[in-house]
């Protein structure tokens, strides 16, 4: 068995984390994966230098800066998710990817071969689930080959 454990450091993510090193330590599992991504479109319109205005080379600085602190951070969050695993001796590997996080965790589960995706809830109701979405509710409905554990 195959686990993919999807992460973006919040509760709700915390708790998938938990509940797959549970599965993991009972079942013969192959691999376990933790997986973050990391949406890095950018409006440049709402950049310091503003609509119609060329960036300076301060600015483009600036901008690659804040860009590499965003994958810092999402590494250190694949670091404490790891964190879970090692504590019951599970091994993991982690995937860092950039795209929409739906589609890419419901691709890299396909082309990889997971058999489960463990991912966490983030609890919307009513209103904010239609307006806002859900990645887990997304990665729910897109996923065809792969079953899917919704943690709340």
């Amino acid at each position: 068995m195959k686990i993919l454990v999807c992460t973006d450091g919040s509760k709700h993510s915390q708790k998938a984390l938990e509940k797959a090193a549970i599965i993991a330590e009972g079942c013969n599992v192959d691999e376990v994966a933790i997986i973050h991504v990391y949406d890095e479109k950018i409006n440049l319109s709402a950049m310091p230098w503003g609509e119609g205005s060329a960036p300076t080379q301060k600015d483009m600085e600036r901008f690659r800066e804040a860009l590499e602190e965003n994958k810092n951070e999402a590494n250190k969050i694949l670091q404490e998710a790891q964190k879970v695993f090692e504590e019951k001796n599970i091994k993991t590997r982690t995937i860092l990817k950039e795209g929409h996080p739906s589609d890419t965790i419901v691709k890299t589960a396909h082309n990889e071969g997971f058999d489960i995706i463990v991912i966490g809830s983030r609890g919307q109701s009513g209103l904010q689930k239609i307006f806002l979405g859900s990645v887990s509710s997304a990665v729910v409905q897109e996923s065809e080959n792969c079953s899917v554990l919704t943690v709340k």
